[in-house]
């Protein structure tokens, strides 16, 4: 099946939400009412081509039994829930990842709040009251290196013990490798991060993309000349920083760009990473739109600056040298 992303209609998303997205911030609340499904649970960061081929498998024993598919992630991650302060930067925001899950054909994605009570929750305890009870699991598939309740206990093979207990059937999926190195959301991360966008769109089955609503700022880039649409990340660290060169996607119009993803040290007012966009030969209003943006070459890092003209000096040096890299594609 093709990797595709699918961008809400704003007015859509309240609807699609409570029709084929559930919650669950309590684990009493999680009931699966009768309904028999087939279930992977897992991150799912960046829905790469790994993730693909579970969700192939899902789709697949779903249609052949008739039943509900389902997959099943957690917010905030694990690591997060920690307070690890190396907990790895998100590829996707939890927005980007449903909707990648539902354009996939999925019947519903279940996102699990990770907190005390799921993090105590034992292995066993797990098994019954989330898979059985809460998801009615009849077919599960996950990785082989699938880790679950608490203290990460739980393995595939006390799936396969518990499996007659409860009636449900485990496939363990096989490992997807490109070069000879196994697809992860680790590895794509650290394509991104080095800004191998090449390579992270051979693990990912598409171009490494953020999408997020264009929202207010200060208005300074339209007074210094370049006017960007900014977009919040919803992320504690971002997977990539630096000045980018850029396609972006308004709706089904297509324009390139320079990016810049970070915290603005010029300015200095932005506390978490923020990404602006000046979109080349446009005009017009972008306000509350939902923008896609591909980032195809790093420019190069973000700096500081001694002040506002030394930073209009350097932009100006930027978008000349993105319309040189992306001249070809622009033309």
């Amino acid at each position: 099946m093709p990797s595709i992303i699918l961008h809400l209609n704003v007015k859509d998303d309240k609807k699609v939400l409570e029709e084929k997205v559930t919650f669950v911030r309590n684990l009493d609340a999680l009931h699966a009412q009768g309904r028999r499904s087939v279930v992977s649970i897992g991150s799912f960061d960046g829905v790469h081509l790994g993730h693909q081929s579970v969700l192939d498998s899902v789709l697949k024993r779903s249609d052949e039994n008739e039943l509900t598919s389902i997959v099943t992630t957690f917010e905030p991650q694990p690591k997060e829930f920690f307070g690890d302060e190396r907990a790895p930067a998100r590829l996707m925001r939890l927005r980007e990842k449903i909707e990648s899950l539902l354009a996939f054909g999925v019947d519903r994605v279940v996102c699990l709040r990770f907190n005390r009570e799921l993090r105590n929750l034992s292995a066993s305890d797990f098994i019954a009251r989330v898979l059985s009870r809460g998801l009615g699991v009849q077919h599960l598939i996950v990785g082989d290196d699938f880790r679950f309740g608490c203290d990460r206990s739980g393995d595939i093979g006390m799936l396969r013990a518990y499996s007659s207990r409860y009636n449900y059937k485990v496939e363990d999926t096989d490992t997807l490798e490109v070069d000879g190195q196994r697809i992860s959301s680790t590895l794509v991360r650290k394509l991104v991060e080095t800004s191998d966008f090449v390579g992270a769109k051979q693990l990912l089955g598409r171009a490494f993309a953020i999408t997020g609503r264009v929202v207010h700022g200060q208005h300074l880039g339209q007074a210094l000349g370049f006017p960007t649409a900014n977009v919040h990340l919803h992320r504690n660290r971002a997977p990539l920083s630096g000045v980018f060169a850029v396609r972006v996607y308004v709706g089904e119009k297509r324009y390139f760009g320079a990016a810049n993803v970070g915290v603005r040290p010029t300015i200095g007012d932005a506390v978490k990473p923020i990404l602006e966009v000046h979109l080349l030969d446009f005009s017009g209003d972008l306000y509350t739109q939902f923008i896609t943006v591909e980032f195809l070459h790093k420019v190069r890092e973000e700096q500081k600056f001694d002040g506002l003209e030394e930073l209009v000096s350097r932009i100006t040096q930027d978008v000349r040298a993105i319309k040189n890299l992306l001249h070809d594609e622009m033309i």
